[in-house]
């Protein structure tokens, strides 16, 4: 049984950047993903998407990637030509406001004349993003795989805790087995009683076997038993055959429930009661450890 919760961070330096990679994992019914990566990363969600669906089942799963750069990703250089020609249009500008007679004082901002379009020329000078996405993705692999380490650590300890409570259920189950006999005594007799409470005299057998078998259907538990125990069974293979089995073992659970719980309103016995009530107790465990696992 593998955990749907697991966590796991990597961080890896390059000589111009470095990249740090987190990977949550929470209970969800379906596989669910967030990705939080830088927009120039977009491009290769689908393809992560792919890698950690190869890893992941059910769950979901939040990953983090932040880039950082050694240094500005970018250089900044003058265009003197287009700051030359604007200063020119505010001269022409100045010169026609003199010979209109036009009075103005002229105050050039540094900033609103950076801010001009194509005075300042940026350009990207950081790694290729195809590059850069080259050299962290085999760290994506580790991370993950530390990440499923982490689930696979979490559910074992989970598998052994509900392993526990499944032995507790068996053994209700065999001692419960035990009293089949005392119960359908105790209809039979129950039978006889009400013919002689009744005084019917010469009673065919047959009329009595008749109604012993109509109560016998109706109050026995021997099916339930028997249909418990397979259902156990089931239970402990699909843990063995399937390594996601959570949402069949889910199923299964529904079905023990409804055994358990025909068991508890058929039974009269003090002591079979009981332990329908241990039953429940431990499937319920069972049930709340069941949500996360894969």
């Amino acid at each position: 049984m593998n955990s749907m919760t697991g966590f796991s961070a990597l961080e890896v330096q390059y000589e111009d950047f470095s990249a740090t990679l987190e990977i949550k994992g929470y209970n969800s019914r379906y596989l669910e993903m967030s990705i939080t990566m830088p927009r120039y990363f977009s491009k290769y969600e689908t393809e992560l998407r792919r890698l950690v669906s190869d890893y992941c089942r059910r769950g979901k799963v939040e990953i983090n990637v932040q880039i950082k750069e050694a240094a500005p990703a970018f250089a900044v250089s003058v265009n003197t030509n287009a700051a030359a020609a604007y200063i020119a249009a505010g001269e022409r500008i100045m010169q026609e406001a003199r010979d209109s007679s036009v009075q103005f004082e002229s105050r050039v901002n540094l900033s609103q004349f950076m801010a001009l379009q194509g005075v300042l020329e940026i350009e990207d000078t950081s790694i290729c993003c195809d590059s850069k996405w080259e050299l962290i993705k085999p760290h994506f692999v580790s991370a993950l795989e530390r990440f499923c380490v982490e689930r696979e650590r979490e559910g074992l300890h989970t598998e052994k805790n509900i392993f526990l409570h499944i032995e507790t259920i068996e053994n209700a189950v065999k001692e419960i087995a035990a009293y089949v006999p005392q119960i359908e005594g105790a209809i039979k007799e129950n039978i006889k009683k009400r013919f002689e409470e009744l005084h019917i005299d010469g009673v065919d057998d047959n009329r009595v076997l008749a109604e012993t078998a109509i109560l016998l259907m109706k109050y026995t538990i021997a099916e339930e038993i028997s249909r418990l125990d397979a259902h156990m069974k089931e239970f402990r293979a699909e843990t063995k055959r399937n390594k996601s089995p959570g949402k069949k073992l889910d199923f299964l659970s529904q079905e023990i429930a409804r055994e358990i719980n025909t068991i508890g309103s058929k039974s009269t016995l003090l002591e079979v009661s009981k332990l329908v009530v241990n039953m429940k107790d431990s499937l319920e465990n069972i049930r709340e450890q069941l949500r996360n696992i894969e």
